[in-house]
C-alpha cells in the first residue's frame, strides 16, 4: 500500500514538473514574440522620424538602448544620422564592431556624380569588377589582402607590421611609382587614448589604406565625401583630406584637454586640498599629459608625411595650397600643446606644493607636541621616583592627594608651555607683516 502511494506521488511530481516546464517554455515563447513585435514597432516608428529627430533620440537614451536602436536603422540613414549627431555619440557608434564582416573590413569607393560612393564588396569577383579610387582595409584577413595584391598589383603591408619609426621606412617610393606612407592617427577614448598606425599606398590613381582598427577620422571623412558633391576628385584628395581631418580631430582632443585641466585647476587652486584629493588630481593631470603628448606626436607625424608629399612633387598646385593650409593648422596646434605642457607642469608643481604644505603642517603639530611634553617628561620622571613619595609622606600628605596635585601641576605647566609657543609664533608673524608693510615699493 505504501509502495503504491509512493509511486503515485512520483507520477504526480513528474506531471507537475512537466506542466511547469511547459509553462516556462510558453512564457519564453511569449516573451520572444513580444520582444520581436516591440522591435518591429520601434523600427517602424524610427522610419517615421526625420534624421535630426532620430539623432536626438540616440543622444538622449542610455548606451545599451542606443546600441539596440542603432541596429534597427538601415545603412543609408546611418550615414545621414552620423553627420548631425554629437561627436561623443558618433565616436561610440563608429567604434569597432564585435563581429566584423567583409563589408566592414574591406571597403571600396568610386566617384559617382562628384560624390564618394561605396561599392558593395562581398567576394573577390566584386572587387575585380570595381574601379575604385580608394580601398580601405580595417583589420583585413589574409584573403582580403591577397585579393588587393593580385588584382591591383600593389604591395600591401600587414597591419601588425606597421611599427617602423625611421623616416626611410615610413615614407618612400617603390618601383612602379607606388608611394608608401606609414602615419599615426589619434584615437581619443575615455578609457584609453592611443595612436593607431595606418599605411597609405598610392598606386595608379587608387589610394589603399590599411590599419588594425576603425578610426573616427576615417568614418567622418567617408560621410563628408558622400554628402558633399565635389569634395574629392581623385585619390590624392582623399589622402590629404584624411590628414586634414586628423588635424581637426587632434584640435578637438586638445579642446577637451583644456576643459579637463580647467576643472583640475579649480581643485588645485583651492585654499586647501587633502592628500587623497591630491592623489586623484595627480592622476588626472598625468592622463591629460599623456593625451597631450600623443597629440603632439600625432601632428608631428602628419607634418612629416605632408612634407614628404610636397618634396616628392606628387601634388598639383591646388593640393600644394591645401597642404600649406594644413601645415599652418599644425603650427597653431604646436603652440597650444606647448602651452598645455607648461600648464600641466604648473598644476603638477602646485599639487606637489599642497602635499608638502600638508606634510609641513603634520611635522609642525608633532614638533609642538614634543615641545609641550618636554618639561612634562622631566617632571614626570622626577615624580615617578621613590624619593618623591618619601617627601610627600614627610609633610603628612597622602599619596593619592599628592599625585593628583602633581598631575594637575603637569597639566598647568603643559598649557602654559603651549600658550607660550602660540604667543611667540604670533609675535614673529606680526613682526614679519610689519616689516613687509614698512618696506618701500
Amino acid at each position: 500500500m505504501q509502495e503504491n502511494d509512493k509511486n503515485q506521488d512520483q507520477i504526480t511530481a513528474q506531471k507537475n514538473l512537466w506542466q511547469v516546464n511547459r509553462l516556462l517554455q510558453k512564457h519564453k515563447l511569449i516573451e520572444t514574440l513580444a520582444h520581436k513585435q516591440n522591435l518591429v514597432e520601434l523600427q517602424s516608428r524610427l522610419k517615421k522620424h526625420d534624421v535630426q529627430a532620430v539623432a536626438q533620440i540616440l543622444e538622449a537614451v542610455p548606451q545599451d538602448d542606443r546600441d539596440v536602436i542603432w541596429q534597427l536603422i538601415n545603412e543609408e540613414r546611418k550615414e545621414e544620422i552620423l553627420l548631425v549627431i554629437s561627436d561623443d555619440v558618433r565616436a561610440q557608434l563608429v567604434s569597432d564592431s564585435k563581429t566584423p564582416d567583409h563589408s566592414t573590413t574591406l571597403r571600396a569607393f568610386d566617384l559617382f556624380e562628384g560624390r564618394l560612393r561605396q561599392i558593395p564588396i562581398t567576394c573577390r569577383e566584386d572587387l575585380a569588377r570595381a574601379h575604385p579610387i580608394w580601398i580601405d582595409l580595417v583589420a583585413p584577413d589574409e584573403d582580403q589582402i591577397a585579393w588587393a595584391r593580385e588584382l591591383f598589383e600593389v604591395d600591401l603591408p600587414n597591419p601588425k607590421d606597421l611599427t617602423d619609426l625611421e623616416t626611410s621606412a615610413r615614407f618612400y617610393v617603390e618601383e612602379g611609382d607606388e608611394v608608401h606612407l606609414h602615419s599615426d592617427f589619434l584615437l581619443d577614448r575615455e578609457d584609453a587614448s592611443r595612436n593607431v598606425a595606418v599605411a597609405f599606398i598610392l598606386h595608379k590613381s587608387t589610394l589603399f589604406s590599411v590599419r588594425s582598427e576603425e578610426l573616427p577620422v576615417f568614418r567622418l571623412q567617408r560621410l563628408r565625401a558622400r554628402a558633399q558633391s565635389g569634395y574629392v576628385s581623385e585619390a590624392k584628395d582623399v589622402l590629404l583630406d584624411l590628414y586634414a581631418a586628423d588635424v581637426e580631430y587632434s584640435a578637438n582632443a586638445l579642446e577637451d584637454v583644456y576643459v579637463e585641466l580647467g576643472v583640475v585647476g579649480k581643485q588645485v587652486l583651492r585654499s586647501h586640498i587633502t592628500d587623497d584629493e591630491a592623489a586623484v588630481i595627480l592622476t588626472s593631470i598625468a592622463e591629460e599629459e599623456d593625451l597631450n603628448g600623443r597629440i603632439r606626436r600625432n601632428v608631428l607625424d602628419t607634418r612629416r608625411a605632408l612634407s614628404f608629399l610636397m618634396r616628392a612633387k606628387f601634388l598639383s598646385e591646388a593640393q600644394h595650397e591645401n597642404v600649406r593650409e594644413i601645415l599652418r593648422d599644425i603650427e597653431s596646434l604646436d603652440g597650444h600643446t606647448a602651452f598645455l605642457f607648461n600648464k600641466i607642469n604648473f598644476l603638477m608643481d602646485a599639487t606637489d606644493s599642497s602635499i608638502n604644505i600638508n606634510q609641513n603642517k603634520d611635522i609642525k603639530r608633532l614638533t609642538i607636541i614634543s615641545v609641550v611634553f618636554m618639561p612634562l617628561n622631566l617632571l614626570a620622571g622626577v615624580g615617578g621616583m621613590s624619593e618623591y613619595s618619601l617627601m610627600t609622606e614627610g609633610i603628612g600628605m597622602p599619596k593619592s592627594v599628592s599625585y593628583t596635585a602633581f598631575m594637575m601641576g603637569l597639566i598647568i605647566v603643559g598649557w602654559i608651555t603651549f600658550l607660550g609657543l602660540r604667543f611667540t609664533e604670533r609675535r614673529t608673524v606680526r613682526k614679519k607683516m610689519a616689516a613687509i608693510h614698512k618696506t618701500p615699493d
